[in-house]
């Protein structure tokens, strides 16, 4: 029987950097995967999302060039191109994963992890031993039981990643970020697109004000807020509407995007505790069960990539670390990477309410700052929040609405994680012009003092 320090079971973002972290400390590991090196994430997720909707961004901005001086005639998308530049991203990347568990002397072995015991896990006839076992076996779509969920036209976000033609019309169920992503690429690409949403906004996790634009700049797309799906046709999507009525609405495809639920599958024989979010963890990332350890979104604290990657980091420095360490979750960037873009860390106004934290606020147009006018233009919409705490001035939130977002955000996370006050901020160099300097004007609002 082969023995490890280290068994991985699972090679998303979260799986793969353990094995990687680990195998840099010289330790002996085996990284075990079902399907694809690279997860959900690398396969079905984060980067074939942004690849399409690059793709679709590029063909969008080329039909609204002439303004900026740039004429393109007969500007066609062309799907299948898309998708081929989509599934060589996806292969570069996954090579590099495999390169990096090269690099690192970590063991991979295709094929279903059985677990036979918080020390031994079994893939088709051999059981390996590990000392240690990260379990990181991810999540999967939720596909609630609808009357006509299982139909061929009703697709997860794994299925529609794989369409060869565009289709007319599209409904998506769930108005979340998955949803809101592809309600972005598919109406970019000409496809009529409806969200039926349950909730009384999309986007739970942003700011309300941010999210009522964000509807409002996805100008192709028609949001149906607080209604029910209640059964699923060959031809239609029936539900009932805020008001109680019974409406329908024609689709040619149906995305099924109402969230994710922790693959846990087999995992009933280690002892491990399993609430709803899935296998229960402290915050160093161990279960109840002491040489076992669950990251990313098995365990349902944070379902983002990056998020899992830093878990495999907390954990794997617990396990064979100097010193203990703890993840935090209150400066946790999140990204929506559709047109416009969002992001945020930190809590929100409405957060702050109910934690009774007193707070105050400041939000800036984006079209006050220079870059974002030059490249946008006066018409166009964006929004910059700093949320901080009344007395101290300690940042505790920032929300962005427009272009670049996900690549400024790290910033303010790093704001809220060293617990800068609004006037720390305003002692920081931006570069000019970039959009990035709307948090310091916006932190210049919040306090005019020098």
């Amino acid at each position: 029987m082969s023995t490890y320090d280290l068994i991985v079971v699972g090679s998303g973002p979260g799986g793969y950097v353990a094995a990687e972290r680990a195998g840099a400390l010289g330790k002996k590991v085996l990284l075990i995967e079902r399907g694809y090196l690279g997860g959900v994430c690398t396969n079905w997720g984060c980067i074939p999302t942004k690849s399409l909707l690059n793709s679709a961004k590029l063909y969008h901005h080329s039909l609204d060039g002439a303004k900026h001086g740039v004429q393109a005639a007969s500007v066609t998308f062309n799907l299948p191109d898309a998708m081929t530049w989509k599934n060589d991203t996806v292969k570069t990347l996954r090579s590099g994963i495999e390169f990096l568990m090269k690099a690192n002397k970590v063991e991979t072995v295709f094929g279903e992890a059985e677990f036979v015991d918080p020390h031994h896990v079994k893939v088709g006839d051999t059981v390996y031993e590990g000392s240690y076992l990260v379990v990181a076996t991810g999540s999967s779509a939720f596909v609630p039981p609808l009357p006509g969920a299982k139909l061929e036209h009703v697709l997860t976000s794994n299925e529609i990643l794989d369409l060869e033609e565009v289709p007319e019309s599209l409904v998506i169920i769930g108005g979340g970020v998955i949803g809101v992503e592809f309600a972005s690429f598919f109406s970019m690409i000409g496809t009529k697109v409806t969200v039926i949403e349950m909730m009384d906004e999309i986007l739970p996790m942003m700011d309300a004000e941010f999210a009522k634009l964000m509807r409002r700049e996805l100008k192709e797309v028609d949001f149906h807020l607080g209604c029910k799906v209640e059964e699923i046709t060959k031809e239609a999507v029936f539900y009932t509407d805020a008001k109680g009525n019974k409406q329908s609405t024609e689709a040619s495809l149906v995305l099924m995007s109402v969230g994710r639920r922790p693959n846990t599958q087999g995992m009933e024989k280690l002892g491990l505790d399993i609430d709803r979010r899935g296998l229960v963890v402290n915050d160093r990332l161990q279960t109840n069960v002491a040489n076992i350890w669950a990251i990313g979104d098995v365990n349902g604290r944070s379902l983002l990539a990056h998020s899992a990657s830093r878990m495999a980091e907390v954990a794997i420095c617990n396990i064979f670390g100097s010193k203990e360490m703890r993840m935090r979750y209150n400066a946790i960037p999140w990204a929506v990477y559709g047109n416009p873009e969002a992001a945020g860390c930190g809590i929100t106004e409405k957060e702050a309410k109910e934690q009774g934290i007193p707070v105050k606020s400041e939000t800036v147009q984006m079209r006050s700052n220079g870059r974002f006018l030059a490249e946008q233009g006066k018409r166009a919409s964006g929004l910059v929040k700093v949320i901080c705490h009344q007395e101290s001035g300690a940042i505790l939130g920032v929300h962005l609405l427009g272009p670049y977002s996900s690549e400024i955000i790290w910033g303010a996370s790093a704001l809220i994680e060293a617990e800068m006050r609004v006037q720390d901020v305003k002692e920081i160099v931006f570069p000019h012009p970039s959009v990035s300097e709307l948090i310091k004007d916006a932190c210049f609002a919040l306090d005019h003092s020098l």
